[in-house]
Order: C-alpha cells, then sequence, then structure tokens
C-alpha cells in the first residue's frame, strides 16, 4: 500500500495538487497540517482519493483531528502536525505518544524540514513543506509504502 504524506502547504493549492496529479497511483495522501483551505479545494475536485488530514498550527477550522491513527496492513502509523508534540525541540514527545499508541513509525510536519530516521524503534518522518522548505531543500513529500515486510519510507522534490 503507498501512502503519499505532505505538510505545510500554507495556502498553496498549485503545489499540493501537483503532488496528487504525480501519484495518480497512491491508496491514500495524508496531509499533516497547515492547509487547511487547499485540502478542501482538492477533496471536491478529487472525490475519489482517500485524503486525510490532521489540523496544523495554522488551520483553524475544527474539521481535522490534532492526530491520526493510522492502521495499515496491521500496522500503526501516527500522524500529526508536530506542535503540540514540541518537534522543533526535538522527537522525544512524539515517538512516546506514538509508541503509547501502539504505533511503528510518526509522521510530522511543522518545522518545514525534511527528515526520516528510526529512533527507539520508531520509524519517523517529516516529508518537510510541500510549498515553502525551511532547510535549504527543494519543496518536498514522502511517500510511504507498507507491505508485508515492513514500512519503508522515502521523501522526493515536488515535480515541476
Amino acid at each position: 500500500m503507498r501512502i503519499i504524506v505532505v505538510s505545510d502547504s500554507h495556502g498553496s493549492r498549485v503545489q499540493l495538487e501537483k503532488v496528487i496529479r504525480a501519484n495518480p497511483e497512491a491508496d491514500m495522501f495524508v496531509h499533516l497540517g497547515d492547509g487547511e483551505a487547499e485540502i478542501a479545494e482538492m477533496k471536491i475536485k478529487y472525490p475519489d482519493i482517500d485524503l486525510r488530514s490532521v489540523r496544523g498550527n495554522c488551520d483553524f477550522s475544527k474539521d481535522s483531528p490534532d492526530f491520526l491513527v493510522l492502521e495499515v496492513m496491521g500496522r500503526k502509523i501516527f500522524c500529526t502536525h508536530g506542535h503540540r508534540y514540541y518537534v522543533k525541540d526535538g522527537t522525544e514527545t512524539l515517538r512516546s505518544v506514538a509508541r503509547d499508541n501502539g504505533c511503528c513509525a510518526a509522521l510530522f510536519g511543522h518545522t518545514h524540514e525534511r527528515l526520516i530516521a528510526r529512533e527507539d524503534g520508531i520509524d519517523i518522518m517529516n516529508p518537510g513543506s510541500c510549498s515553502f522548505p525551511r532547510d535549504g531543500n527543494k519543496p518536498s513529500y514522502g511517500f510511504i509504502d507498507v507491505t508485508e515486510y515492513g514500512v519503508f519510507m522515502n521523501i522526493i522534490d515536488v515535480g515541476f
């Protein structure tokens, strides 16, 4: 199963749509917050895709939860924006909450900086920002392949 992970689009419908259009084979899209307006537009424009989202610190609607726990092929993945778990100071709190929810992986945004790591047995991904990166890299998004053998993550640039 392929999951496309985006975060921090901050009003850039064009960038979010590039990611969606570049991944027609995806089984699910997860937006990790700070993009409620363009998420709503994409849900209308692409009603057949499975697009899930969490609320970011710049999202004001109550329509999205603060976190999701995805259950995919017997594995649980914790999804959040990250601001409530102090991710700018590290991933310790995030990892703890993921572990408490029985998750093998944790996805977060908020910092606009790419990260893939394995810490204390938890796979961690921040896909960076699909619109406004802060780490000197190009706009990016992530993908996760969940198979019978495990969870595999990667981050790629948003195409032009």
